[in-house]
């Protein structure tokens, strides 16, 4: 098996420290947006296998029921790990402003 060829990339990107700072703090209200949607779509999953969704006609079993709740508790569980690492990044910015 032959070695990938790389090119030689080398951007010159000028940046200053406002700028960074503000695209730090926009990438962590972005992420923030997403896991919102998450947290959304997974209430919904609950609506709808409860049948209390619109256009929802589901009548689950236990055992469907018990899975599902496994699904949301173990995607909720991911969602707040990420809002622990999203909290240690924003304190990270915090301290860029505090500290010039």
């Amino acid at each position: 098996m032959s070695m990938p060829n790389i090119p030689n990339i080398s951007p010159l990107i000028t940046i200053d420290r406002e700028n960074v700072i503000n695209l730090l703090l926009a990438s962590i209200a972005l992420e923030e947006i997403g896991l919102a949607h998450i947290i959304n779509a997974e209430g919904e999953k609950i609506q709808y296998i409860l049948g209390t969704l619109e256009g929802s006609t589901i009548s689950p079993s236990l055992d469907e029921l018990l899975q599902i709740n496994s699904s949301v508790n173990n995607t909720l569980s991911m969602t707040i790990k990420k809002e622990l690492l999203l909290d240690n990044k924003l304190k990270q910015v915090i301290d860029l402003l505090n500290n010039p």
